[in-house]
């Protein structure tokens, strides 16, 4: 029976209103009510637990670089180094959560179940390495043991797993709370991208302001508590919103879904196929609404060589004449868009990895290069990390500016019925500031080393210049965080098949991760050639006799180059054709009474 029958069956029995058209269900599985489900009710509590979920985790990450110097005594480039990959890695277990969501859990329990792992590690972190009146700026801690710091680094690797799987799935199904085969709840699910982001951001502002402050004064085990205490409050509000989420059903394992589409076409690399010969490739029956429950993907022309595996061969209508299909020989066309879809995604997210090595300095050589800086007024110190609270009113600031000014703005100019800049245009800008931002750090680092003492031993506070010459630098990438970041979560979502929209959003975690490992290689590669023949370096533990300006400016140019590329990828692009859900005729004849 069609998807719109089922609704519309129930609907008439329970009397309970209109289903909603994308296929979403209820807690008990049955079709989803839009009256009694999702929506900005069940948005909102997504949006308020994802706000405490980032502040537990950055109540761990704001500080990390700082508790490695400070407590670990590592330098200045290994703690930047190893926050790098501490970063990478919780962003290379989304693709962990995601797989299992997509797969065989559902994004509502993957989302329960790895919150509860990051509450179980916040816990374990905290009896692990505890330093007591020691920690701060001037008071380093004394040598722990091997067994201490390899229990210390399973403990947030842990919450790295936790926090990875979790992510791209609360981006996801706080997007399923909204149909978006309903005009108004669209608009909604396009808007939800942008305040989750801001969610995000507000979450991380207690963690850079007021536990940064506990921290950086050396009071960890406070800092870490109240991180605990806002994980298990996250998870506690999670649980209680069950009744109002709209849920998708898991589609199955799509590697398999994948293998089958790439082992049908070389199977059939020696078959000749017609010059126009869409007609003769292999459809599920229209009757259903799709597979899965999913819609189709319809035809598109790139990667000729995939359709082979939806080419109907004579031996392929022998075995259907048998009443059976060999998935390995013939696939429908929906599968094989799948595999297209992803195909062309990967270079414009390949082309976003650079802007993330852009973003992960805040974590470590902004806050290294703020820590150089005089950070007191009168008699009130300003916890370097605390800096990125510009970065997060940036976000907010620039949220605000371009749904209510920009968007609308652009959209009067465009004159045709599509908002504002596209994702792939607002990713665009999102390089270009990124690429304004590393020159105000290189350029704040120039007037850095000019006011600083070289023959200081720690160096903490050693120049005159004020850290609030950070703020532009924090400032420029908050503004590109806006167009970058939320652009990708947009694109990813919509460009994604439905069976796949958890892996759309761990590309954009994904993203991160490798950025930071691109990073974390190219500290290694800048402080080996740049200390060859026994120079200090660009990033030497005395960052007063490096050059950390020439690092900025290298990524300044790197990211220029990346630019160029991703235009080229981006006029490249074809967007995902899908197949409006079944019945929609009905649907705009409901909508409308």
């Amino acid at each position: 029976m069609a998807c719109l029958e089922v609704c519309k069956e129930d609907k008439f029995k329970e009397g309970e209103g209109e289903c909603t058209f994308d296929g979403t269900v209820d807690w008990h599985g049955r079709p989803a009510i839009k009256a009694k489900s999702g929506q900005w009710a069940a948005g909102i509590i997504i949006l308020l637990n994802q706000g405490l979920a980032t502040l537990a985790f950055f109540g761990v990450g704001v500080n990390l670089v700082l508790f490695l110097t400070r407590v670990l005594q590592q330098s200045n480039a290994d703690a930047a180094n190893n926050v790098s990959k501490w970063t990478g890695t919780v962003y290379i277990f989304s693709l962990v959560g995601a797989f299992l969501s997509d797969s065989y859990w559902g994004r509502y329990k993957t989302c329960a179940v790895f919150q509860g792992l990051v509450i179980l590690s916040l816990a374990s972190y905290l009896f692990l390495i505890r330093p007591k009146g020691c920690g701060d700026e001037l008071t380093p801690c004394g040598s722990h043991s091997s067994m201490e710091v390899s229990l210390f680094y399973l403990s947030i690797y842990l919450i790295a797993l936790g926090n990875g799987g979790y992510q791209p799935n609360i981006a996801t199904f706080g997007a399923d709370q909204f149909d978006e085969d309903d005009p108004r709840e669209g608009y909604s699910k396009v808007a939800f991208f942008s305040y989750f982001y801001l969610a995000l951001n507000l979450g991380s502002l207690f963690s850079n302001t007021i536990l940064g402050y506990f921290e950086d004064e050396g009071m960890w085990a406070l800092g870490f508590w109240m991180s605990a205490g806002s994980a298990f409050a996250a998870l506690v509000l999670f649980l209680g919103g069950t009744a109002r989420y709209r849920h998708f059903k898991p589609s199955g394992n799509p590697l398999s879904r994948f293998g089958q589409v790439i082992i049908a076409a070389m199977k059939k690399c020696r078959v000749e196929m017609p010059p126009d010969g869409e007609e003769e490739l292999y459809d599920v029956d229209r009757k259903d609404c799709s597979m899965n429950g999913n819609r189709k993907i319809l035809h598109t022309d790139g990667f000729k060589f995939l359709d082979r595996a939806a080419f109907i061969s004579s031996r392929d209508i022998d075995d259907q004449k048998r009443g059976c299909r060999n998935p390995w020989r013939l696939c429908p066309i929906t599968q094989v868009e799948e595999v297209k879809c992803i195909l062309r995604l990967l270079p414009i997210w390949l082309c976003t990895i650079i802007y993330s090595v852009v973003f992960t300095q805040m974590a470590s050589l902004f806050v290294e290069q703020g820590a150089a800086m005089k950070t007191t007024i009168s008699n009130f110190k300003i916890p370097p990390a605390s800096m990125s609270t510009f970065d997060i009113l940036s976000v907010a600031f620039f949220i605000f500016l371009y749904r209510r000014v920009l968007d609308p703005l652009v959209s009067s100019f465009k004159q045709t019925s599509s908002k504002g800049l596209t994702e792939l245009q607002r990713m665009g800008v999102g390089l270009v500031i990124a690429i304004m931002a590393m020159v105000s750090a290189g350029l704040v680092e120039c007037y850095r080393l000019k006011y600083a003492r070289k023959d200081c031993k720690h160096c903490e506070g050693s120049s005159s210049l004020s850290i609030f010459w950070q703020a532009p630098q924090y400032a420029l990438i908050g503004a590109s965080e806006v167009f970058m970041y939320v652009g990708q979560l947009e694109f990813f979502n919509a460009q994604t098949p439905d069976g796949l929209k958890s892996f759309g959003s761990a590309l954009c975690m994904t993203s991160i991760s490798l950025g930071n490992y691109v990073s974390s290689l190219l500290v290694t590669m800048v402080v080996k050639i740049s200390t060859e023949d026994h120079m200090p370096g660009w990033i030497p533990g005395n960052l007063n006799t490096g050059h950390l300006d020439r690092f900025y400016f290298l990524l300044a140019g790197l990211t220029t180059i990346d630019l160029v590329v991703y235009m080229a990828c981006a006029r490249w692009y074809k967007s995902i054709k899908l197949e409006k859900k079944c019945e929609e005729n009905d649907h705009e004849e409901n909508f409308r009474v």
